[in-house]
């Protein structure tokens, strides 16, 4: 059964789904995020198929988030190599692995981000570089762009409704009452 493509359609977050959505995708760019590059390296981390570790690094490949560099050509090797746009990935592993470690970890961290020099805990955030507040709801929210088609536009429109008629409804006749 061949799976929907979502490349085409205007969300981000479907587009980028299209290149990483697969597990084994994330799981192979959280290894090259930690310095693995050759493919023995992330199938001893991975403990994934060959032929489905190859297909997942010719679509990083092919997406622009690894390249491929040939270091022996008898037998030919090659090195996975993070572009900008697979090192850009690090803020979502590291998002996912707070995420992970506060709902499905309840033995506790098995694996935790630390400042080097302190050694503390480090949880990440998304903030706004422009006042450091983390942006979170009620401040914060998601409006259509510039190059937003129409469906994005009513979408995004009816939400605006929604969340406008929940201000206004007295308490318990709201839209999720």
């Amino acid at each position: 059964m061949q799976r929907k493509s979502f490349g085409k359609m205007q969300c981000p977050i479907a587009r980028s789904l299209e290149r990483v959505g697969e597990w084994w995708s994330i799981l192979i760019l959280r290894d090259a995020l930690h310095g693995l590059t050759r493919f023995d390296e992330l199938q001893k981390s991975l403990g994934i198929a060959p032929n489905v570790l190859s297909r997942r690094l010719n679509a990083l490949v092919e997406s622009g988030l690894l390249e491929r560099r040939r270091y022996s050509e008898h037998p030919p090797r090659d090195r996975y190599l993070l572009t900008e746009r697979g090192r850009d990935f690090r803020p979502v592993v590291l998002s996912l692995l707070a995420w992970g470690n506060r709902h499905f970890a309840p033995e506790g961290p098995s694996v935790m981000l630390v400042n080097r020099r302190t050694g503390a805990a480090v949880d990440p955030i998304l903030a706004d570089p422009a006042t450091g507040r983390t942006v979170d709801e009620p401040d914060y929210g998601l409006v259509p762009g510039p190059a937003a088609n129409g469906r994005v536009l009513q979408k995004y429109q009816a939400v605006a409704e929604r969340r406008t008629a929940s201000k206004r409804a007295p308490a318990g006749r709201g839209p999720l009452s």
